[in-house]
């Protein structure tokens, strides 16, 4: 379907074969190649802050005593990740909307302009990166304290022996530690780097926000679902599926090589 004219009512035997029209045409159309532009950019700026940030909070959770306290704030940021991006996009639409409580917030506190996050190409991207880390970041931060805590303690014991300062065992005992599971994670990241999330995107965006929050994958909804292009959406989704590949590829030696990680 990718090499033709798809049209639905001539079938796949019926319908003009046009060979890598489709192809050219994902690099000709300003649409296409913003999407995949906007695609990368999402997907990277997920992928950086949902690695330094579950980092961040692991290694501050680690040094907190109180069990209570600890495993209270394991679940509270841990249960969002079970929530569907259906639910959490009424959310965001009711908190970001115009009459919504951060505008209320932001009028009453400095009497500015009520912000259309969700509508605003501006702040789009932002408004998708952080909805993003604040659903999935939990489930990152508990694989750190789970490497944290088979961290050998001996380490600690001798770093305290040298006179080291807990900032000072932190970067030099507990990131060092962290470091082969911080590889395996970015490395595997970078094969879904052309995945920005459609579930999310689909359920938050709005044609304002096109220019700056189409990705691959809504594009392809769109071209091929609603416009009937179906050729060149298929053309678009088996140029992602190819490119994903290559990246699964090159993450998996790229784990075996830094962090000796395989599946088999």
């Amino acid at each position: 379907m990718a090499f033709q004219d798809y049209k639905p009512w001539l079938g796949l035997t019926g319908s003009t074969w046009i060979g890598l029209d489709n192809f050219e045409r994902i690099f000709q159309y300003e649409g296409a190649t913003q999407a995949i532009v906007n695609t990368l950019i999402i997907a990277v700026s997920k992928i950086v802050v949902g690695i330094i940030v579950p980092i961040v909070m692991a290694i501050l959770l680690s040094e907190v005593r109180n069990i209570g306290i600890k495993k209270s704030v394991q679940t509270l940021v841990y249960l969002p990740h079970f929530l569907s991006w259906v639910t959490v996009a009424g959310m965001m639409i009711d908190i970001l909307g115009l009459d919504g409580g951060i505008n209320h917030i932001l009028t009453s506190l400095f009497g500015t302009e009520p912000i259309y996050f969700l509508g605003d190409p501006s702040t789009f991207r932002a408004t998708i990166v952080i909805s993003d880390l604040w659903k999935n970041f939990g489930f990152g931060m508990i694989v750190y304290l789970a490497t944290i805590a088979g961290i050998d303690p001996s380490y600690y014991e001798a770093a305290e022996i040298d006179g080291a300062t807990r900032r000072q065992q932190i970067w030099h005992v507990t990131l060092p530690c962290m470091l082969p599971m911080i590889i395996v994670i970015a490395t595997l990241n970078l094969g879904s780097i052309l995945d920005a999330g459609f579930d999310q995107i689909f359920n938050l965006y709005n044609p304002l926000v096109y220019s700056t929050g189409d990705i691959i994958d809504t594009y392809v909804y769109r071209s091929s679902l609603l416009n009937g292009q179906y050729g060149f959406g298929t053309a678009v989704g088996l140029f992602k599926s190819v490119v994903s590949l290559i990246l699964i590829v090159i993450a998996y030696r790229l784990a075996y090589k830094l962090a000796n990680y395989r599946i088999f």
